[in-house]
C-alpha cells in the first residue's frame, strides 16, 4: 500500500486556496472536469509533493451529496491489485460501497465511517467478475 492523498470538499475554492498556501502549500497540478462539472487541485508542501490534499470543488455546490455534515472526502491508496485487495476486505467483512467495476477504482469505509478509496497501482486491470456487474452499496 502507498499512501496517495486526503480529499476535502471546499465551498470556496479560492479562499481555500489561499488557506492553504498561508500554511505553506503550493498547487501542484490542477483537473476540471466539464463533464462531471468538478474542479481538483492538489496542494502540497515543498519537498512533500507525494503527499498532497486534494480540494474538490463542486461547480454546482454540494446539495444532492451525502449529507452526513461533513467536508472531509477521503483517504487515498494505491494498491498493486485491486481485485485481491478488495476480496481480501470482502472476506473479511467489509462491504465494498463502490466496487472496482473499472479494474481501477473502488470505495470502502472503516468502521469509523472513514471513506477510503483505492485505486489499482499503474493500469487499469481488465474487467472481471464479480466486480464488473456488482452495483454501489450505500454511498461513499
Amino acid at each position: 500500500m502507498k499512501y496517495l492523498h486526503t480529499m476535502v470538499r471546499v465551498k470556496d475554492l479560492e479562499k481555500s486556496i489561499a488557506f492553504f498556501e498561508l500554511l505553506g502549500l503550493k498547487e501542484t497540478r490542477r483537473k476540471d472536469s466539464e463533464g462531471g462539472r468538478f474542479t481538483l487541485v492538489f496542494m502540497a508542501a515543498e519537498g512533500q509533493e507525494e503527499c498532497p490534499v486534494e480540494l474538490t470543488y463542486n461547480w454546482d455546490g454540494d446539495d444532492g451529496l451525502p449529507s452526513d455534515g461533513r467536508h472531509f472526502g477521503h483517504l487515498a491508496y494505491s494498491c498493486e491489485n485491486i481485485y485481491d485487495l478488495c476480496q481480501k476486505l470482502m472476506d473479511n467483512g467489509i462491504t465494498i460501497n463502490r466496487p472496482p467495476r473499472d479494474g481501477h477504482m473502488a470505495f470502502v469505509r472503516s468502521p469509523d465511517n472513514i471513506s477510503i478509496e483505492l485505486l489499482q497501482e499503474g493500469e487499469s486491470l481488465a474487467p472481471a467478475e464479480p466486480w464488473a456487474s456488482m452495483g454501489n452499496t450505500g454511498h461513499w
